[in-house]
């Protein structure tokens, strides 16, 4: 992917990709690595995590049953690597997988990780009470069985070319013992959410809500002992604090750099600039519900019509441009391009101010009293649009979007937001459009999360309550088709199918680039998640700080 180097190298700035490195099990063991971030986790239970930061954490404390590998390839199970199961085998009908567990896993607590655990998370996933919003991407998976206490059966409803990374992927394998007594419906709630116990290679340590949330090396794990002593995440009330930490020095990773910061990284001889690659994107997403009440229609966003009239009047070239110079594509649906189920053959609603004026004006919004805003029946054209104030990006480009909308009678407020605030009033629909983003899984399949019918449920992704039969049963041809020019057929056709319905204005979507002190070694950043190897991260013995200084309880020696 190319991501406008012209323009780094104006800045005098080598840009750094990230590669995997082979020397990780020689890489010397201790130290602490500090990641500065803008916004805190919501909680740290996996089924029902629904931030980057709890994403990150959570990651790094729990296991499943096998992890995807570098290549990220989510067909069949080729290149998958073992976890807490360490080998497994195909019933002759695909239907069902057989998964032996490691004798050596423990939880952290030192209870051994049983198949019965395994059987245990999948029922809580699933568990309607619990309001799990992965429960969707399961859904194929019928049952598991118990054969004896480390032999496990996984068995599905159909055969699917992602029957494998639906198990796994999917699925974090949760303590029954810790969990099985507390009501499903009590668990966000539970202390377990804010003291999770796992069996990953690094165990919880602290969190201060609004500070901190530090994790340590397990280090009698059955894996192996991670690299690093420790992580913590020190989080800032917005980017400029969380990029001013790792400027001074007080941090060792910031994940989203601006442009304009790229000038202060290339004169301080501790930092570089990796671009690592990413599978997100974001979106101004509408709310088709009332945010009063879902079980009603907006009173503007349920109108298809009025929809792709202020889509269409939104230049995202123009915007994008303006924020990320050459650095950002503009999507052309809810997908990464680098995923390759689609291309730039997808239709979406082109940039027409005209054709949008005269939609508007023949749906009945006219400026009617001179006041620059359209309005209808003495009601005016008028929404708010809820931005995170964790991202720059997304508050700098909803101002941009403000104007280009005010100039064409069409009154948009941010409403800017701390991101626990917007994550609580997303969640229940309190909104009229949201600015949002996604990470994306390493396969397509996450869509049902984030804009199927499955995902229009209290506590689900799809915030904006998009139902559509029609795009839900092409993507499930298309997450069902064996043959890959088939599904791409039916993935361009969905992606085309949600764009016409224009429940969302693509916007951007940005490769990484990260802000690292040089004393920090990356083994390597998977483009679904830069965090995935974090327990084989490391740092020279001779290189290590005493972070002391900056009011952490203890010193990287």
């Amino acid at each position: 992917m190319r991501i406008g180097l012209p323009l780094a190298l104006g800045l005098g700035l080598a840009i750094t990709a990230c590669a995997a490195s082979d020397d990780a099990a020689d890489a010397p063991t201790g130290g602490t690595v500090v990641i500065t971030n803008s916004a805190d986790a919501g909680g740290l239970l996996p089924p029902i995590v629904h931030d980057i930061l709890g994403k990150q954490a959570t990651d790094q404390i729990f296991d499943r049953l096998a992890e995807i590998g570098p290549e990220i390839n989510t067909i069949g199970d080729e290149g998958f690597e073992p976890r807490l199961a360490e080998r497994w085998e195909w019933a002759s009908d695909s239907l069902s997988i057989v998964f032996h567990l490691n004798p050596r896993a423990r939880f952290h607590d030192g209870v051994p990780v049983r198949a019965s655990d395994v059987r245990f998370s999948h029922g809580l996933y699933r568990n309607p009470a619990l309001a799990s919003p992965h429960a969707s991407m399961i859904a194929n998976i019928d049952s598991i069985t118990v054969r004896d206490s480390i032999t496990v059966v996984a068995w599905f409803g159909r055969r699917t070319p992602e029957q494998f990374f639906e198990v796994t992927y999917q699925l974090m394998i949760l303590p029954e013992h810790l969990l099985k007594d507390i009501p499903a419906a009590d668990l966000g709630a539970s202390d377990f959410a804010r003291n999770p116990v796992g069996s990953g290679r690094f165990r919880f340590a602290r969190w201060t809500p609004g500070s901190s949330l530090e994790i340590v090396a397990d280090t009698a794990n059955y894996r192996g002992r991670s690299k690093l002593d420790r992580v913590i995440w020190s989080i800032s009330p917005d980017p400029t604090a969380a990029v001013t930490k790792l400027l001074a020095g007080e941090a060792d990773f910031y994940e989203a750099l601006r442009i304009e910061q790229l000038a202060d990284i290339a004169s301080d001889t501790n930092l570089r600039a990796v671009r690592y690659p990413a599978l997100a994107y974001a979106y101004v997403g509408f709310n088709l519900t009332d945010p009063a009440n879902r079980n009603r229609p907006h009173a503007l966003f349920a109108d298809r019509a009025l929809r792709r009239a202020i889509s269409m009047m939104v230049n995202r070239e123009q915007l994008v441009r303006s924020v990320f110079d050459t650095l950002a594509y503009v999507p052309r649906g809810p997908f990464a391009r680098s995923l390759g189920v689609a291309d730039t053959t997808v239709r979406t609603i082109p940039f027409d101010s005209v054709a949008a004026a005269s939609t508007l004006d023949s749906l009945g919004w006219r400026d009617s009293n001179g006041d620059g805003i359209r309005d209808r029946n003495g009601r005016p054209l008028r929404f708010a649009l809820l931005v995170p104030a964790s991202s720059s990006f997304r508050v700098r480009l909803a101002v941009l979007l403000q104007e280009q909308l005010r100039r064409a009678g069409i009154d948009m407020t941010v409403d800017e937001v701390a991101f626990s605030v917007m994550a609580q009033r997303q969640a229940v629909g309190r909104f009229d459009a949201i600015f949002g983003a996604w990470n994306m899984d390493p396969s397509p399949s996450g869509i049902r999360q984030t804009f199927t019918s499955s995902g229009a449920i209290p506590g689900g992704f799809n915030y904006g309550y998009y139902r559509s039969p029609a795009f839900d049963a092409l993507i499930d041809s298309a997450l069902t088709a064996m043959d890959p020019e088939r599904s791409r057929s039916y993935f361009q056709r969905a992606y085309e199918t949600i764009n016409d319905d224009a429940i969302a204005i693509w916007m951007y979507e940005l490769p990484g680039l990260a802000g690292v002190h040089r004393r920090i070694q990356i083994t390597g950043m998977r483009p679904d998640a830069w965090w995935a190897d974090l327990a084989d991260w490391s740092i020279p013995a001779d290189q290590r700080i005493d972070r002391d200084r900056i009011g952490l309880r203890s010193a990287d020696r």
